[in-house]
């Protein structure tokens, strides 16, 4: 565990800011999914695609985003049906809350260089 927080540590300060801006950008496209139908899925995985071979910190944020977010949309999907027997209505609502928390820290995570892991 203290050797993975010192290479985090290492790993932050060889980043330079322009891969730690595109790796924030690919969690932050996810936000897509708000305006256009799967767009959280196509936001981050355009972001991945034009930038993946510019840098391995891009290329480990984008495919983290990508594995959440397709996570969380089949959980999405999941719920509805889930709604008649009342679960789905609570899944619902606490969906879009805890992605919105999560793909922030993310964010915030990869805008200072460290690598972040989703809990899901």
């Amino acid at each position: 565990m203290a050797g993975e927080m010192y290479e985090d540590a290492v790993y932050a300060k060889e980043t330079d800011s322009d891969a730690k801006t595109w790796g924030m950008m690919c969690h932050l496209a996810s936000f897509a999914g708000y305006l256009i139908p799967f767009g959280n899925i196509i936001g981050p995985f355009i972001v991945w695609q034009l930038k993946k071979d510019t840098s391995e910190f891009v290329d480990h944020n984008g495919k983290e985003s990508l594995n959440f977010q397709i996570t969380f949309t089949i959980a999405m999907i999941a719920a509805i049906p889930l709604i008649l027997v009342v679960i789905g209505i609570f899944m619902l609502i606490a969906l879009p809350i805890v992605e919105v928390i999560l793909v922030i820290i993310a964010s915030v995570k990869a805008s200072s260089g460290e690598r972040y892991r989703y809990p899901f």
